[in-house]
């Protein structure tokens, strides 16, 4: 068939599907698009064109679409994406940061940027960079430190290569991450004769990943000599929809379980041995018993230094790892015992080898005291009382309680995925979608919209900081155009305050982390807080605004969003500090070594104490 490339790439990803336990769907929903040169009328024309049934959805900055074709893919499991196409130059450039957090966080997302000519004929051509060493290099190569195969099409016959490649990747579970097809402007609009074969339906296959006999007995000894394991469940035992196994696997052998940032919401936050979150944004409950435990089952989780502790939090001299991962890259990490497997199928495999043993733990009434007590500590911190205003853990607090309990909560940056992790109840699977391998300001807002287009029955609501939104919130307009219904909740704070506490903590004043006007008398920030209107902001987009200040504020907002059909922006007052404290963890940050302040000193001499305690890999 005689097509354009930018004709038959639109074909291709038409006709892509995916197969996971027998159920086959389409793969590529549609693509997000902001027109420019580059693009236009090459991909542009081909969409246009129609002989498809693709979506076309309308971007209004480059990151922000591309993070919500993020949040798409991952509240769909992985099973499907909407690409994005953008001009050259720095509307591609502006791809570049949602490639990073999809790599990071293992999302499938296929970005196609415009690109300068292949026959260099114009150059050099509008948002061209020149780099006079070589004629080869773009903006576009600026993708490849982040993404997990890049590839520029400089004929039309190259698109079967780079599409099947590119499709290799974002379907592999172990691989995924962002997939970079640079596309010259003047390639897309060249014809070839594409063979039949190539625009076929074609399907992908998601299988299940079984653990060698050799891995299951190993796995099975490590977990015969432990007296106290603990689990720590991640985002690939919800990609790999393993939470009913996970949860069975425990009980059976009495196992308690903390939860990553990715895993969490999978299990209830009431079942008697799910402890919540781990690590540095952990609970008490969890952080307590990973300090006892002799044996750490990791499954599907990359173990970043925040589920770690920065690996100073498995306090017991005689721990040891045993990793379930799809990637052998995480599986080996902190030189556990590795079993390379499907979450579900390797905890199935293992805990029919073990239950011949008949084995069970040791562990007796720690579990359920540690979470009976952390239970009270989340109820006192939704129930405080501040004569000041409204503090961020009671607000928390309310709207948990509120909203309904299929609603999906989202979040990425700040002090927010902290208090959500320590505090956030869930009671239906699927209903916490946070961001947090890259924890990328800005993408609160664009990510609740992929998680409204991939789950249109449900409410959602995403939390951040003024400072996020500040950020990137480009996508609401989207959201107004789609008729996608989402809640963002922001709270101002009047500045960064997460980081502003991580300052204060390791010794140094306040600085440059609240939103405050510049004082002329010391020509520093340290003038009065600049107060910004959010829900007027909202308004002028069209949305529903809430302006919130005290709980009775907050409930009857809460409730009178329900009935509005219209996306509801709710500006939030909270007290400045208000949120959530850590519980027994330590995260390593780099201290200056040499400092005039005594409290500086004493942080870096803090610093140097816990590194002893961690483990060096």
């Amino acid at each position: 068939m005689k097509l354009t490339m930018a004709q038959a790439l639109v074909r291709f990803l038409d006709q892509q599907y995916i197969c996971f336990d027998g159920v086959e769907s389409k793969f590529v929903d549609g693509i997000f698009g902001i027109f420019g040169h580059g693009c236009v009328v090459g991909i542009g024309q081909a969409l246009e064109q129609g002989g498809h049934h693709l979506k076309f959805y309308q971007g209004h900055n480059e990151q922000g679409m591309a993070h919500a074709a993020i949040a798409f893919a991952k509240q769909n499991n992985r099973r499907k994406i909407i690409a994005c196409t953008s001009s050259i130059g720095p509307g591609a450039l502006n791809m570049v940061t949602a490639c990073g957090t999809a790599t990071a966080n293992r999302i499938p997302l296929l970005v196609l940027p415009g690109d300068t000519f292949a026959c260099r004929q114009p150059d050099p051509v509008l948002q061209q960079i020149e780099q006079p060493t070589s004629y080869a290099v773009t903006a576009n190569d600026s993708f490849k430190a982040v993404c997990k195969y890049w590839d520029r099409v400089v004929r039309p016959e190259q698109l079967m290569t780079a599409c099947l490649n590119a499709m290799r990747v974002l379907t592999d579970p172990a691989e995924t991450g962002a997939v970079c097809i640079a596309m010259p402007q003047d390639t897309e609009g060249e014809a070839f004769d594409y063979p039949d074969h190539f625009l076929r339906k074609r399907v992908w296959y998601l299988d299940r990943r079984s653990p060698t006999q050799r891995e299951i007995e190993a796995a099975v000894a490590e977990i015969m000599r432990s007296e106290k394991p603990m689990m720590i469940i991640g985002g690939g035992v919800t990609y790999s929809e393993a939470w009913k196994t996970a949860q069975f696997f425990a009980e059976k052998f009495n196992i308690p379980i903390g939860e990553t940032q990715a895993g969490k919401g999978n299990l209830r936050w009431d079942l008697p041995l799910n402890l919540g979150g781990v690590g540095v944004t952990g609970g008490a409950a969890a952080n307590v018993i990973a300090k006892q435990a002799d044996l750490i089952i990791a499954v599907g989780t990359r173990l970043t230094d925040f589920t770690t502790s920065s690996k100073w939090l498995f306090q017991n001299p005689n721990v040891r790892m045993l990793s379930i991962n799809v990637s052998s890259f995480d599986a080996f990490k902190m030189d556990a015992t590795a079993v390379i497997a499907d979450a579900k199928t390797a905890l199935l495999d293992i805990m029919g080898a073990l239950s011949l043993r008949e084995y069970r733990s040791c562990w007796t009434t720690e579990i359920y005291d540690a979470k009976e007590a952390y239970t009270k500590e989340v109820d006192r911190l939704y129930s405080i009382y501040m004569q000041e205003g409204l503090s961020q853990t009671r607000a928390l607090g309310e709207i948990n309680k509120l909203i309904d309990k299929n609603a999906i909560a989202v979040g990425s940056s700040g002090s927010l995925p902290g208090c959500m992790q320590r505090l956030w109840r869930c009671s239906v699977p699927k209903t916490y979608h946070m961001e947090y391998g890259f924890s990328c300001m800005g993408y609160e807002v664009c990510g609740a919209l992929g998680v409204k287009l991939a789950a249109p029955d449900r409410e959602v609501y995403t939390f951040l900081g003024d400072g996020s939104f500040l950020m990137l919130h480009s996508e609401l307009y989207t959201a107004v155009m789609e008729g996608a219904k989402i809640n963002v909740m922001v709270f101002d704070n009047s500045g960064w305050g997460c980081i502003e506490n991580l300052q204060n903590n390791q010794g140094t004043p306040t600085f440059g982390t609240r939103f405050q006007a510049r004082d002329p008398r010391t020509g520093m920030l340290d003038g009065p807080i600049v107060p910004i209107d959010f829900a007027k902001i909202a308004e002028g987009y069209g949305c529903k605004a809430y302006r919130v200040s005290s709980v009775a504020e907050l409930r009857d907002a809460i409730n009178d969003s329900k009935r509005q059909t219209v996306p509801c922006v709710f500006d939030i007052k909270v007290v400045h500090g208000s949120m959530s404290d850590g519980y027994d963890a330590w995260w390593r940050v780099g201290v200056a070594e040499v400092s005039e302040s005594a409290s500086v000193q004493a942080a870096y001499e803090d610093m140097q104490a816990n590194i002893a305690k961690a483990r060096l890999y």
